[in-house]
């Protein structure tokens, strides 16, 4: 029985990491983040003059934070549960799009955190910015 729940709970986790997407990611970042983050994600979109809080250069996420790239502040940020003014007061204001059935993604700390495969994606594509 024990065997049986291990590989359940790998299978769940494996089945999480091979759902990342880079390229959905990059879509979806293209569609609903561009537009203030910047086409290059560097905080320069179209929308940023006109923001009370300027977008971070999300290229540099894992940079400020001493090189780790900070999972759980990047899913909470995305999926509501850390909820910023600029982005509508729940993010994304995009409603319901980043709601979806929750996958799990390991955080900085080693401890799963869940979230939709839309969130998943475009967390694969944020971290494959970082420099």
């Amino acid at each position: 029985m024990k065997n049986l729940i291990l590989g359940v709970a790998m299978s769940i986790c494996a089945g999480a990491a091979a759902a990342q997407d880079v390229e959905t990611g990059a879509e979806i970042y293209a569609r609903h983040c561009a537009t203030c983050h910047g086409a290059d994600a560097r905080g320069n979109g179209p929308m940023a003059p006109v923001l009370v809080l300027q977008p971070p250069d999300l290229t540099a996420l894992s940079a400020r934070n001493d090189g780790v790239f900070p999972m759980t502040r990047v899913v909470m940020r995305i999926d509501g549960r850390d909820p910023l003014v600029s982005h509508g007061s729940p993010m994304p204001i995009y409603g319901d799009f980043f709601v979806g059935d929750d996958l799990s993604l390991r955080t900085e700390s080693g401890q799963p955190i869940l979230t939709s495969p839309a969130v998943v994606d475009l967390v694969a594509f944020l971290q494959g910015l970082q420099e």
